[in-house]
């Protein structure tokens, strides 16, 4: 009896212990919750003071949560159409400006109007023609630039078998057309090295590879190289003086700095943004990177390339919305250390005049059609 009893309390014993350790790591969970809400919260204020400008977005849901967030981090920004044939989610044109256009009604206009045109019928008699139409409709409606896709160099080819550049004479008119309006061409060409690598799981853009094979060019050794796709860019660029170009995504020269660099200082037409690059910032060295964006502080704009789909769960858009704007902010204006994919970062700590130019001035510069 006398040993059971000292069961009985030793069982008690370790249920208690049990619980409280529970108990612990509970309030320890929850406080860390708590703590990282208020980080964030601390960050999105600073953003917001900034009056923070995306100049990369594709919002297509007119939703009253997703607009409410807008308005309480003062967050403006260019709202992207992009048009290929093999995406079933961006291959209706008319069904993306309408959407576009609501959009930017209910966000009060907080949302600028990015258009495009299907380069598709390039070879087709009246192609520039209709194409020039459309945009100047758009124009019209408040429509501040427009944007060239990846599919010319990486998809589209003419009839008689050769891939389509950018730079093909047909486009020439539309971009004429473009800078005759004092409209901004945002130029989606090629992709990060690692589209044309071997698979590697260290890769910022690993997952995005492996989700969309019909994307990856190290599985299509047919297709173009990317220093030829870019050199068409460059063309486009050098002939087009008066036209101002915004490469999307670093200019897909995420790498090496330098590069973007050596461009800038070719054309003054250029300025690149950092829409779903700015890990590419963390894995080059620090003080490099720094004196890159303190050097070029006029020629680089603040972006995410954030989505939210017609039929995205909202609550999903907004923390994705709150996690980007917080870390990317942490970064570039603070020291601190900033997580990204197990590895850890200092932060820029950029002066607050260059986070200005960045998050803010450049927008306005490069697309003068923002409110």
């Amino acid at each position: 009896m006398k040993t059971l009893k000292i069961a009985m309390v030793t069982m008690l014993l370790v249920i208690g212990i049990a619980a409280a350790v529970k108990q612990s790591v509970f309030l320890h969970a929850a406080q860390g919750a708590k703590t990282a809400a208020k980080d964030e919260s601390g960050l999105l204020k600073g953003f917001a003071e900034i009056q923070p400008i995306d100049t990369h977005l594709h919002i297509y849901k007119d939703d009253a949560e997703v607009e409410a967030l807008i308005e309480r981090l003062n967050l403006r920004g260019v709202n992207i159409c992009v048009l290929d044939d093999r995406d079933p989610e961006f291959n209706n044109l008319d069904l993306q400006r309408r959407e576009i256009t609501k959009v930017r009604e209910s966000a009060n206009g907080r949302l600028a109007f990015c258009t495009t045109f299907s380069p598709y019928e390039f070879e087709q008699p009246g192609f520039a023609e209709r194409a020039v139409s459309q945009l100047n409709e758009d124009f019209a409606n408040g429509a501040v630039a427009v944007k060239i896709y990846k599919v010319m160099g990486m998809e589209m080819k003419s009839r008689s078998g050769k891939w389509v550049m950018a730079d093909d004479p047909a486009f020439e008119p539309i971009y004429r057309d473009i800078a005759a309006h004092n409209r901004t061409l945002v130029a989606h060409l090629a992709e990060p090295d690692s589209c044309w690598a071997p698979p590697n799981p260290a890769s910022p853009d690993y997952s995005y590879y492996k989700e969309h094979p019909g994307e990856y060019a190290f599985a299509h050794p047919e297709w173009p190289s990317k220093a030829a796709i870019l050199a068409a860019r460059d063309h486009v660029v050098a002939e087009n003086s008066k036209l101002r170009v915004v490469g999307a995504h670093l200019g897909s020269m995420e790498t090496n700095v330098d590069d973007i660099a050596r461009r800038f200082d070719r054309y003054p037409n250029f300025a690149v943004d950092m829409a779903a690059r700015i890990p590419y910032f963390m894995l080059q060295p620090r003080e490099k990177v720094r004196a890159f964006l303190l050097k070029y502080q006029d020629r680089v704009l603040y972006a995410t390339d954030l989505v939210v789909p017609p039929g995205a769960k909202t609550q999903d858009s907004l923390a994705e919305f709150r996690e980007t704007f917080a870390r990317d902010w942490k970064f570039f204006s603070t020291s601190e250390n900033v997580e990204y994919m197990g590895h850890t970062y200092q932060g820029l700590a950029l002066p607050q005049p260059v986070l200005k130019k960045l998050f803010h001035d450049n927008a306005l510069r490069w697309f003068p059609g923002l409110k």
